[in-house]
């Protein structure tokens, strides 16, 4: 990486950097923020543009929130959530915009919002100013453009993304950056993956109603085997079963999808699962009680 020092391959969970991202890499490094093991998004994006994630490492809160987290709101301990963002905040130019998340389709400006704000992600075109969004499952979306003069951080979880926080986070960066839909760039952060995101009918159903290309959403819906194996071994149950069905849902595609829609076709990202990686994670689907990590973005 750049010739930076190498850390102990034991204590590296996941890092990225795309090469443009060599110098401010090389300030976190200084700073010992990768040994804290965040995420840099490698995705082909102006050098002005800085952005990251943190995962669940590196901080000072207790099990079963250890030990990075960065929420308030679910039980931890306040002050070590304080110490974790005045951490976060070492690294950063500024304090971030934090939103009271409601899985809404409700996107601000993070530069006239106050914080604590009901909402679901901010947009801004001011330097220096850090949109941010907490997850623990739901899928975090960062998106610049190759102006790179504006950035966005939305939080879609799977009724956001039907309701349409996606589409209101770009109308509303485009509007603001004075750009194009074929100008923007997204990257798909740590999300729970395909394989471990069931939900239930109405949800496959709902998003299949609110789409023109039905046979594309469907392709994001596979039947849940654990529920196929109910189906054979008890055989009484099938009428009952069969309507509550089950799928596992791919919210990166069906994000992706949603993009396209408006005529987005640059996107980088969604490889992780939070539900799978969970040294490096909180996921709410398999812990339930947990911390959230936080993905920032702004650009200089």
């Amino acid at each position: 990486m750049g010739g930076l020092p190498m850390l102990p391959a034991e204590k590296i969970v996941h890092i990225t950097m795309n090469p443009k991202f060599d110098e401010f890499g090389a300030f976190l490094f200084g700073k010992q923020m990768l040994k804290e093991q965040i995420i840099i998004p490698e995705w082909d994006v102006p050098e002005n543009i800085k952005s990251l994630v943190t995962t669940r490492q590196g901080g000072y809160s207790k099990i079963p929130y250890d030990s990075f987290n960065l929420a308030e709101h679910v039980g931890d301990n306040l002050l070590h959530v304080q110490q974790n963002r005045q951490k976060l905040v070492e690294y950063l130019p500024s304090e971030p915009i934090w939103l009271n998340q409601v899985h809404s389709n409700v996107v601000v400006n993070a530069c006239t919002s106050a914080i604590g704000k009901d909402a679901d992600g901010s947009y801004t075109t001011q330097r220096n100013v850090v949109s941010v969004i907490m997850t623990a499952d739901c899928l975090p979306v960062l998106i610049t453009n190759r102006q790179g003069n504006g950035v966005a951080a939305i939080h879609a979880g799977w009724r956001g993304l039907l309701n349409g926080i996606l589409e209101q986070g770009v109308c509303q960066l485009l509007k603001a950056s004075q750009c194009q839909p074929e100008d923007l760039l997204v990257w798909l952060g740590p999300a729970i993956g395909p394989e471990m995101f069931e939900v239930g009918d109405e949800v496959r159903l709902a998003f299949l109603d609110k789409s023109s290309n039905k046979e594309a959403i469907s392709k994001c819906f596979l039947p849940s085997s654990y529920q196929q194996e109910k189906l054979v071994v008890q055989k009484r149950l099938i009428q009952k079963l069969l309507i509550q069905k089950k799928w596992l849902a791919d919210i990166y595609q069906l994000a992706r999808i949603r993009l396209s829609y408006i005529g987005i076709e640059n996107f980088s990202g969604g490889v992780f699962c939070t539900y799978k990686q969970k040294e490096q994670f909180y996921s709410y689907r398999r812990d339930g009680k947990t911390g959230r990590m936080a993905s920032l973005i702004w650009f200089e």
